[in-house]
């Protein structure tokens, strides 16, 4: 039997429009009472600085347990990933339709392979 957590946590997304298209119809979209969206879409015209903002706000909110973000856009950011150390909420970087996927550069793996050492991988 799984019982719910004290407080259920929420997901947010940062990514560009197909990715964040995807969640949204996926029904994990949302609005606060102060009318915020839950997402940002990551246009040509975004800039670092809206990314950022938004970034810090959403990993200082303690109702947050998952942060998907193309990684990408992550790199543009990657100070602001590499200096959260908290494990909630948890920072994913996920691959776009057109950036593949990168393993070297995704923060959770790098601090992953840092906990063990290479004979212990073997």
């Amino acid at each position: 039997v799984l019982f719910p957590p004290k407080q259920w946590y929420q997901r947010r997304v940062r990514g560009d429009e197909d990715t964040c298209t995807a969640f949204l119809l996926g029904g994990i979209g949302e609005l606060n009472n102060a009318r915020e969206p839950n997402f940002l879409v990551v246009k040509k015209d975004t800039t670092i600085g809206e990314i950022e903002s938004s970034l810090r706000k959403l990993l200082a909110r303690k109702d947050i347990g998952i942060l998907l973000i193309n990684q990408h856009i992550a790199n543009d950011v990657r100070h602001i990933i590499d200096g959260h150390t908290a494990a909630i909420p948890a920072v994913l970087e996920i691959p776009s339709k057109e950036h593949p996927y990168d393993s070297s550069k995704d923060s959770i793996l790098r601090r992953a392979k840092g906990m063990f050492s290479v004979d212990e991988m073997r």
